[in-house]
């Protein structure tokens, strides 16, 4: 694969302009491409469309019907759903036929259901490093071939989707900046898809640090200013912190007009997944209005619990109710520089668990414990608890509270 040559990420900030001239810029005069998804636009003068994930598994075709139609209530305009199997295929089909709504399929390690799942959605979104997983010799050039071929075939839109905890294997490099390695992988993706005349395509970049999704994004748009961007604080985990970190990323960035599509992800109950909308819906409103209510201090000196956003992919539903505890019990370290992250699934579970100082990566029955990369073993769900703030206490032990160097890989 080409690789392209950029000057370091120092020496572009410092040729960057000022943002306080960039603030004036109306949201309604992004320069990107206008794309269409379904009965939507997305970039250009189209307002900023927001969207949510389905939390349910796929397979269960009335609680992602009920979860859909949760979503649409609350006025989403691009709703995900994960496929992972032949058996969510089918799910998808019957769905299809129970709801006009724009439906966005989430390919994770295999690409090759693509083309069962084209026909019932309007988007497709893909993952440059999971295209390893299957066909491990074919060249990733004639993956993404094989995918851009399906999306102009069925008419779909497409994500270039780069996340921080799941970065190409063959990408990364012991102790390169993972800013570095995303956004090399976003524009040799962007590369090779245009090289295949299909432009109706947008990228996403998405860390759970909301500083780092700022610095990436702004770079990005400055280096690409032609192609749509999907907002997103991956694992931004539970409200109230939730809210603040998408605040504090999406306030920045849609204040400069960068971000023409976005989800606020957030560990919620089923029941509660309509919130994802709202906030979202509010944080551009607020923007557009001119109110600004992120507090950046919030963030990088005291305890910071990250947690996916439910989802289908999620292996036990226990999850949520693990996450909600985890920031229960920890609170007595808040004064301390802690990062303790709680995954639910394999996608992301390894990335971030290896970033955060602790980290839970649920399993079905099981919740593996990790102390950054070193696995201190697997728990029940009722017994973690009790490991983890051992781990916690000794942390504390070593350290001095309100640190202000994070010791996080960022």
């Amino acid at each position: 694969m080409a690789r392209l040559n950029r000057e370091p990420m120092s020496t572009r900030e410092e040729k960057s302009s000022s943002d306080l001239q960039e603030v004036q810029r109306s949201l309604a005069q992004r320069p990107t491409r206008k794309i269409r998804v379904g009965s939507i636009y997305v970039g250009g003068d189209a307002p900023i469309a927001v969207q949510s994930m389905c939390a349910t598994r796929t397979t269960d075709i009335e609680a992602t019907l009920a979860q859909i139609q949760l979503l649409e209530g609350a006025g989403a305009d691009v709703i995900r759903i994960a496929i992972d199997s032949k058996k969510d295929v089918e799910a998808l089909k019957v769905l299809r036929l129970e709801t006009e709504a724009n439906l966005a399929v989430d390919l994770q390690e295999n690409y090759r259901l693509a083309e069962q799942v084209a026909p019932y959605v309007q988007k497709v979104r893909y993952n440059p490093g999971h295209l390893h997983h299957h066909e491990r010799s074919k060249p990733v050039e004639e993956k993404v071939k094989f995918l851009v071929d399906v999306c102009r075939e069925y008419d779909c839109a497409m994500r270039i989707g780069v996340n921080f905890g799941s970065l190409d294997p063959e990408e990364r490099t012991n102790g390169e900046d993972p800013i570095e390695v995303a956004l090399r992988s976003a524009e040799q993706h962007c590369e090779i898809v245009e090289e295949l005349g299909f432009q109706r395509f947008v990228v996403s970049l998405k860390s759970s640090d909301p500083f780092s999704v700022v610095k990436i994004y702004k770079e990005f748009a400055r280096i690409r200013p032609e192609v749509p961007l999907h907002l997103g604080v991956t694992e931004a985990g539970m409200l109230p912190d939730g809210e603040i970190k998408s605040r504090v990323a999406f306030e920045q960035l849609l204040a400069l007009g960068i971000g023409d599509t976005l989800r606020v992800s957030l560990t919620l109950p089923d029941g509660e997944k309509n919130r994802e909308i709202e906030i979202g819906k509010q944080i551009v409103r607020d923007v557009q209005e001119g109110r600004f209510r992120s507090v950046p201090e919030f963030l990088g000196k005291t305890l910071n619990v990250i947690s996916c956003p439910s989802c289908s992919r999620v292996e036990n539903g226990a999850f949520v109710e693990l996450a909600r505890k985890v920031k229960e019990v920890t609170e007595f370290a808040r004064d301390y520089n802690i990062t303790i992250a709680v995954m639910g699934c394999r996608v992301n579970g390894p990335g971030e668990t290896d970033e955060a100082d602790l980290g839970l990566w649920c399993g079905p029955k099981y919740v593996n414990l990790k102390k950054k990369t070193e696995k201190l073993g697997a728990f029940p769900y009722d017994t973690v608890i009790d490991r983890l703030l051992e781990e916690v206490e000794k942390l504390i032990a070593e350290r001095s509270p309100l640190q202000t160097e994070s010791t996080t890989a960022q």
